[in-house]
């Protein structure tokens, strides 16, 4: 039986399918889906909750596959997309989860952030640590923060943006995020560590020339209309690891360009 190379949920929404081998398989997660424990059901956004309701009905994705089981390995933030690996058996999940513990992944974001670093290269090392002022968030804590590390690197900037590459070390939440909020130069889109809500000098317009563009930027002057128009600017697009199992190097990754292009940059060189 043939094998659909995407994951087609009940809803109709088709989730590509990066990579895959016995023990795992990889997604190009979209915007908008919740890594939430199963019991939560308070959003029907809920990416595991899908998945597993998916493989129980035998939709053909899965049924191809015989898969029974699948979990995610490591989270991505709800409106972060790009490259997920997901688990095909409990074991998989702790024997790929211990890599990640352990430092053993390499992991490659890509971030559209406000302004112009200075830097064309740097690396942030503050201690992150979860805010009891602001449920869900996190801070910089020097004092009781468990170490966070990221390494940032300049792609292309047109003054006001630039398209950033990000290299995390470890792998606390919001890290990468916060790391860049830190810096100066928070991701656009960001209404957890950037500007407040209605304040975003960033805006999303769609690629179109002359005076209909000039026009469209008219209209998302107004700050309501601008915030309903941005988007996360982080996407996941490389994972790297030694195969536990088969001791072979896996690189996956995940397409770059209709995200560059969003935000008006050129496909980089990673």
């Amino acid at each position: 039986m043939a094998k659909p190379n995407q994951i087609e949920l009940q809803t109709g929404e088709r989730i590509p399918i990066l990579y895959e081998d016995r023990s795992v398989l990889a997604i190009d997660k979209p915007r908008g889906w919740m890594l939430a424990p199963v019991s939560w059901h308070n959003t029907g956004r809920n990416l595991q909750a899908a998945l597993m309701s998916s493989i129980a009905a035998r939709d053909f994705w899965a049924r191809s596959r015989n898969l029974k089981y699948l979990r995610f390995v490591h989270r991505l933030d709800a409106d972060t997309s790009g490259i997920l690996l997901l688990a095909k058996s409990p074991g998989a999940v702790d024997t790929f989860g211990s890599l990640f513990e352990s430092r053993n992944m390499e992991k490659v974001y890509l971030a559209v952030v406000r302004g112009a670093p200075k830097q064309s290269e740097w690396t942030c090392r503050r201690k992150l640590a979860p805010d009891p002022s602001a449920r869900g968030t996190m801070k910089v804590d020097a004092r009781h923060g468990k170490e966070a590390e990221t390494h940032f690197r300049v792609l292309q900037s047109d003054g006001k943006t630039t398209l950033v590459e990000a290299r995390p070390v470890t792998g606390r939440t919001h890290q990468i995020r916060v790391h860049l909020a830190e810096s100066g130069h928070p991701v656009v889109g960001d209404g957890l560590y950037g500007p407040e809500p209605g304040k975003d000098a960033f805006h999303r317009v769609p690629f179109i020339p002359g005076k209909v563009r000039d026009a469209v930027e008219r209209v998302l002057t107004i700050p309501e209309a601008r915030f309903r128009e941005s988007a996360l600017g982080l996407r996941a697009v490389g994972l790297a690891y030694v195969d536990p199992f088969t001791r072979r190097r896996v690189e996956i990754c995940a397409p770059l360009e209709g995200f560059v292009r969003e935000y008006g940059f050129d496909l980089p060189r990673l």
